[in-house]
């Protein structure tokens, strides 16, 4: 999600004012550095969550007393124990039953405490896990609500996953895109539909695709937040452009497995 930081995310959270912010898939870190920046210049606080976080969790902590607090676990696990937030990001396991339980534990908590649903920022809401599931761990998700899957890689412009080559070939992925509880933007499209109040869901295409979930009426007396979202919303044309330049983007990133020699001549 850094890659959005600069230009998207940072003028956001300064227009919206988090002080209480999650982040849910940490790994390396990357995203966390900007959060932390943020939090020291906001004086606001950051719970990473990530089962198996990528950096020097003791150290990091060391370096941001009072700011950071990590937790090693997974989302479904971690959020009902946090009573508030004012933002989320949502990077973690990319598939529909996932994302949509972050969700609803989301605003529940939010309800349970009297608050609006929190600024909501989400990564894969474009190709590859938009209409797509991605399994880190299989077992963690229920079967109900599991689709089939295989460890082969996806290609682009293909449902069907590649026998050969493709992205992220080494992790377990839905076997075929599309269809009813299958991938990120789906999950959030579903959540929307059930909401018990009217969400305003903006898509930004280009790296994966970023997501900003929002209640309307949190942010009714915020005329800064307000003005800033509404640039966000892309013209029908200018977004086609900018989806031309991600799938360029793909085709660089995922390139043809090498073809086998042909067997020698006897």
């Amino acid at each position: 999600m850094y890659p959005f930081w600069p230009t998207l995310i940072k003028p956001l959270m300064m227009a919206a004012d988090p002080r209480t912010i999650v982040e849910v898939g940490s790994e390396a870190g990357k995203n966390t550095s900007n959060l932390l920046e943020y939090c020291r210049e906001r004086d606001a606080v950051l719970h990473a969550i990530d089962p198996a976080p990528k950096f020097d969790v003791g150290r990091w902590q060391q370096q941001h007393v009072g700011r950071l607090t990590v937790h090693r676990g997974l989302s479904l696990e971690i959020l009902p124990r946090l009573s508030h937030y004012d933002c989320v990001f949502l990077d973690g396991d990319h598939n529909w039953y996932t994302v949509r339980e972050e969700l609803r534990i989301i605003d529940e908590t939010a309800a349970r405490t009297g608050r609006l649903l929190p600024l909501v920022f989400l990564h894969d809401m474009g190709w590859p896990y938009a209409r797509r599931d991605l399994y880190y761990n299989p077992a963690s998700i229920p079967e109900a609500h599991r689709q089939p899957y295989r460890r082969k890689g996806i290609a682009p412009g293909a449902s069907a996953l590649a026998e050969r080559g493709g992205h992220n070939a080494d992790l377990c992925n839905a076997e075929h895109e599309g269809g009813p509880r299958n991938g990120v933007l789906t999950a959030v499209e579903d959540y929307v539909k059930e909401a018990a109040r009217p969400l305003r869901l903006v898509v930004i295409p280009g790296f994966s695709g970023l997501g900003i979930l929002f209640d309307p009426d949190r942010f009714a007396q915020t005329p800064a937040f307000t003005k800033l979202i509404q640039n966000f919303s892309l013209s029908p044309l200018l977004a086609r452009y900018i989806e031309t330049l991600e799938r360029s983007r793909i085709a660089l990133m995922v390139r043809p497995a090498p073809q086998p020699p042909p067997p020698a001549p006897r």
